[in-house]
Order: structure tokens, then C-alpha cells, then sequence
């Protein structure tokens, strides 16, 4: 309910209740999946009460640099929220940019959208341009695809990370010899773009997200926002 209502995704959701900032007819519920009869229950988050689900509505963010992907930040950085202003509705953003990185960004109140595009086994794909410092020879283009261990935690077990597909796009010598490079991958760990790279001794200059699923960012300027078409939104639904 909390997801149809465009609070948040259900992930995010089952936080909100463990955390317990959801009240049932006046009392707090703290049990992941507790039944609630929308024409009856009273549903409160954070002391707002929830009514029908709104009309579900889906935008693309060209996040800049030095933007958080968050709704509130702590530091008082500017956040993503700096760019819905005119949007009536309570969007949350599908996954993450971090602050470095620039580009593409979907935004939703579509918590059961939000909840497939974030699973690990539909493996949307995610395409990124990224500028190197140095060359990139073939053997670290094919080391690259295959897969490079990277620890989930400092002193965690490095896992693989799943094979996905890298271009060499084209060299740039000055100032001085840097490459551009385009990277395809269907899973989302914490800043994985950049540590790959580090694996196998490369700097991140610049990166920007272009593509997810069928939705690009082409044409679009740092801080834009525009509504998804019915044509990316359902391409978006079949992934």
C-alpha cells in the first residue's frame, strides 16, 4: 500500500515500517507484511495518512555532477529534489548516481516499477560513457568484460563482477593521452563503474549514465527533467 501510494519503492517501504514511522488505525506496526484493507484501515508515514494510489507518473533526470541522489541530505548538499520543482507528485529516484557522476536518472512514484528495475535478476541494462586517464589496450578491454573482483566491504570476500560489454570508443592526446570508453552492465553495485576501472589500473576523469533499458539520454542538458513517453515507460514495464 505504501508503494501504490508513491511514498517509496517496496524496498524502501519495508524500511519505513521496521523503522517505525508507519501507524495502522493509530498504532505503530512494526511487521513486514501485515494486511491492511485500504477502503478500512487508517495508514499513516511519518503521521500523513494515505489515500487512494496516486496516478503513477515517470520522469528522466539528467543528474549533474555534484548532486546527491536523494530527496534530503544531512550535509545540506543540493539533492534531486533541487529539480522537481512543478512536479505534483511524490517521485522517488530508481537507483543511484553517486555524487561524482553525471547523466541519466529515472524518477517514479511507481514503488512495484521501482521494486523490478532494482532486482538483481531482471539485469536492466545500464550503459555508461566513461573518460580514462592513459590508454586502454584490448587486454584490459577483454579483462574488463569478463568480470573483476571487487569486495562488497572492506574485508568482505570479493565477489566477480557479471561479464558485461566494453568499447573502446576513441583516443584523445591533449592535453594529454586520455580515452573514452562505453561500458554495459546488468547489475548495480556501489560506484561499480569507477572501482572496475581502479581494478585494472585506471582513473575515472569523467562519467555519465546514457542509457537505462530503453530510455537515453540523448538531447537531454545537465538538470533537465522530462516525462518518460508511453512507448519508453511500457518498453520499461517488459524488461
Amino acid at each position: 500500500m505504501i508503494a501504490r501510494a508513491g511514498i517509496a519503492s517496496r524496498r524502501a517501504a519495508e524500511d519505513l515500517i521496521t523503522e517505525g514511522r508507519v501507524r495502522v488505525n493509530g498504532r505503530v506496526v512494526t511487521a513486514l507484511g501485515t494486511k491492511v484493507d485500504p477502503a478500512r484501515d487508517h495508514v499513516k508515514v511519518d503521521g500523513k495518512l494515505l489515500h487512494g494510489p496516486e496516478p503513477k507518473v515517470y520522469y528522466a533526470l539528467y543528474k549533474p555532477r555534484g548532486i546527491v541522489t536523494t530527496l534530503s541530505d544531512p550535509e545540506r548538499r543540493r539533492t534531486v529534489k533541487d529539480f522537481l520543482k512543478g512536479i505534483r507528485a511524490r517521485v522517488f529516484p530508481i537507483g543511484r548516481l553517486d555524487y561524482a557522476t553525471e547523466g541519466l536518472l529515472l524518477l517514479t512514484n511507481d514503488g512495484d516499477l521501482a521494486e523490478r528495475y532494482l532486482h538483481p535478476r531482471h539485469g536492466v541494462p545500464k550503459i555508461y560513457k566513461v573518460l580514462i586517464d592513459g590508454d586502454f589496450p584490448d587486454d584490459l578491454v577483454d579483462k574488463l568484460a569478463e568480470g573483476v573482483f571487487l569486495e562488497a566491504r572492506p574485508g568482505a570476500t570479493a565477489r566477480r563482477t557479471a561479464p558485461c560489454q566494453v568499447r573502446r570508443l576513441r583516443m584523445l592526446r591533449r592535453p594529454k593521452l586520455r580515452t573514452m570508453i562505453e561500458i554495459t552492465l546488468r547489475e548495480g553495485r556501489n560506484r561499480q563503474v569507477r572501482r572496475m576501472l581502479e581494478r585494472v589500473g585506471r582513473q575515472v576523469v569523467w562519467l555519465c549514465r546514457i542509457a537505462v533499458g530503453p530510455v537515453r539520454l540523448e538531447g537531454m542538458r545537465p538538470g533537465e527533467l522530462r516525462a518518460l513517453t508511453r512507448t519508453e515507460v511500457d518498453a520499461l514495464k517488459a524488461l
